[in-house]
Formats: structure tokens, sequence, C-alpha cells
């Protein structure tokens, strides 16, 4: 049983690995969900340095009633101190997550990275994976302590996101004139927070999850950021369909 947040792909990639049938998170609609299994796991990207808050959501009302549980995160550039954050972080809610693995993939986070240079680079993901299955197939209880330089990036990126906050907030995404309706980016983002107003995608809240499902997914390049590496580029995991991105996050799918 495994349970994943994906924005552009990659931990869909990663959750299908482990079970082909991985149930998405936005898509879990009971407030207090009970799972039973020998094994349950949740993927997810780390965000700055630690899980989205909607996978936290969903762990903080959800119960698993299981003597496995494992997390894969998935990452860009760097995982930080994520594993040994995240660990923590479930301990104090009363979660015992006992293996946290994690797979360097694209950074899509777009205001700092090249897509077409990321997807450029092998980092021998196919490799990682293997490692990582077989760790859980022998049931290895283990998450990796955090160097001092990982706590420093943790700590300097939060610091980043208070002094701006538009770096990771969503306040800097913006539909442009270039929008033409088609409605791709109300059905890929995981908290609806996308309507078609007057034939033109408009934000319902100016913040979001910031996890860039809608940039990324758009076919008309006409949802931007004030700031970007490279405009032109844009990023899906090579194995994953935007039919499967659209049934992960639609929001309305009943």
């Amino acid at each position: 049983m495994v349970f994943y947040f994906t924005a552009t792909g990659n931990s869909l990639y990663v959750a299908k690995q482990f079970d082909p049938d991985a149930v998405s998170i936005p898509q879990v609609k009971e407030k207090a969900p009970v799972y039973s299994a020998d094994a349950i796991g949740i993927v997810c990207p780390v965000y700055c340095g630690e899980p989205p808050t909607i996978v936290l959501d969903f762990m903080k009302r959800a119960t698993f009633d299981t003597p496995y549980l494992y997390m894969v995160l998935t990452y860009g550039k760097d995982v930080s101190d994520a594993p040994e954050f995240t660990k923590a972080q479930l301990a104090a809610l009363g979660i015992d997550v006992k293996y946290i693995g994690t797979v360097h993939m694209v950074d899509n986070y777009l205001p700092v990275f090249d897509m077409d240079a990321q997807k450029d680079m092998d980092k021998h993901i196919d490799a990682q994976l293997e490692a990582v299955k077989a760790d859980i197939a022998a049931r290895k209880e283990y998450v990796p302590a955090a160097s001092c330089r990982a706590k420093k990036l943790h700590k300097s990126a939060a610091v980043m996101n208070r002094l701006m906050p538009s770096m990771n907030n969503g306040s800097a995404l913006r539909v442009t004139e270039d929008c033409y309706g088609c409605g791709i980016c109300t059905q890929v983002c995981p908290i609806g927070n996308l309507k078609l107003k007057n034939g033109k995608s408009e934000r319902i809240e100016k913040t979001c999850l910031f996890c860039l499902a809608c940039i990324h997914a758009c076919p008309g390049n006409a949802i931007r950021l004030k700031k970007e590496k490279n405009p032109n580029a844009r990023y899906r995991n090579e194995h994953v369909s935007l039919s499967e991105l659209i049934e992960a996050n639609n929001q309305k799918i009943i």
C-alpha cells in the first residue's frame, strides 16, 4: 500500500515502482482514514528541506496500522536534512516512520533551475530506486543522519522563505494573456486553486502550495513566474503522462 503526492510526475513514477495501484494523496477525501497493511509507504517530493504541507496534513489525519511505515523522498539539487527533519516532525505527531529513503531526480524549481539543463543530467535514478527497493524489501529500519552542512542548508532556505515568501508561497505565479482557456491547469492543481472565467484561467487564492504543477503542465506556457532561470523550459517526468497527472490531482474527480 503506497500513497503519493506529485506535481510533475517524479514522485508518481517512484510510487509506481513500489505499488502500481498507488493512491494519490490529493484524492483521499476521508477526514480520518484508517489503513492496515504489512507495509505502508508515502512517496513525496522535498520542498525546501521539508515534505509538502499537503502530505503532512494527510499523515496527521490518517491512521496507519502497520508494523512498517516508510517514506521515499524525491529531491532535486540537495536533500538537505529532510529525512532526519521529517522523522522528527512525524515523531512529534506520534507517527513512527521506520525507514526514509531518497531519490535524486530532476529539480523542477523554476526560479533557480533550468529544466533543459536538468533533463540533460544523468542522475542514475534507476540505480537509486533499486537500492531503495532492496532496503524496503528487507524491511530495513534506517533514516540517514543529517550533517551540519545539511542542517545549515535547510535553515538558510527557511530564512529565504521568511525574507522572500514569494519564492515559496505561490504569490509570484501569474496567468498571462497567452492563456487560451484549455483548462489543463485547473485539472492538475492538487488544491483546486484555478478556475476558468470568461475563457481564461484565473487563480482563486494568491498563495498556494507552490508545487508548480500548473506552470509545468500549461501547453501554451501561459503561466509564469516573475523570476525564472529559463522561462521557455518546462518539465514532466518522461514516464508519466499528462492524463496520469490529471487523474492524480484533479479536484473535480468524485
